[in-house]
């Protein structure tokens, strides 16, 4: 899929869109441009991108609001770009339904490796259904259950447990997690991470049931029962 996906930029900044829209033709991707938020909904609604690189400041839809409404009806990775690089405008842009969060200004390099990360990880096929103890994550529906109640993810809690779900009893470092699920060698604030990881233990070990995600102090986190 790589060489030939078709990754949509939405971008309002048209030497930022041009510049990128270059740089993904040179590598052989299919490039479509939109300048505002609208526009790139509208256009992610009818030609199904494999991948969309998305500013955050957009004017009339900003990137956020974008995300929540293509969450509504698709599962397309999406890659922030903004210029708001603190660890809440992360958190709430991974919340919004955003995949990966890449802070202006970037590196290319970095940009490209990202691009084929995400790309890589929609292209990778798994079994459908993964389970451990009475918790379930069906990879092609997006469904989560614990004892017969659904869970409501976001995209990034929905990658963490499917990582942890795939590694069961094994810890998991914080580099593996953040290369894993980042698709790149992060060297930011862990607190991303620990908020995320906050979150999903939340509403994984609702009110009354057993713990299945623990912290290995130092180290990172497993699944495992008590």
């Amino acid at each position: 899929m790589e060489n030939s996906a078709r990754i949509l930029i939405v971008e309002d900044e048209t030497d930022i869109a041009s510049f990128i829209e270059a740089e993904l033709t040179c590598e052989g991707y299919r490039v479509d441009v939109a300048n505002d938020g609208m526009q790139g909904l509208t256009l992610a609604r009818k030609i199904n991108p494999d991948l969309i690189i998305l500013d955050r400041l957009l004017p009339g839809l900003d990137g956020i609001e974008f995300c929540k409404r293509i969450r509504q009806h698709s599962d397309v990775p999406i890659l922030m770009l903004t210029a708001l690089d603190g660890i809440d405008d992360k958190v709430e842009g991974l919340d919004a339904g955003a995949n990966d969060y890449l802070a202006k200004p970037f590196s290319l390099r970095e940009l490209l490796a990202r691009v084929r990360a995400q790309l890589r990880q929609k292209k990778t096929t798994e079994k459908t259904v993964m389970e451990y103890n009475d918790l379930s994550l069906d990879t092609s529906t997006r469904e989560v259950l614990r004892s017969g109640r659904q869970i409501n993810l976001t995209p990034k809690e929905f990658e963490l447990l499917s990582l942890l779900l795939q590694n069961p009893r094994h810890v998991l470092t914080r580099e593996s997690i953040f290369e894993k699920v980042w698709g790149w060698d992060y060297d930011g604030d862990d607190n991303v991470l620990e908020v995320l990881m906050h979150g999903l233990r939340e509403k994984v070990e609702m009110k009354g049931l057993p713990k299945l995600i623990h912290t290995v102090r130092g180290i990172g986190y497993t699944l495992k029962e008590n």
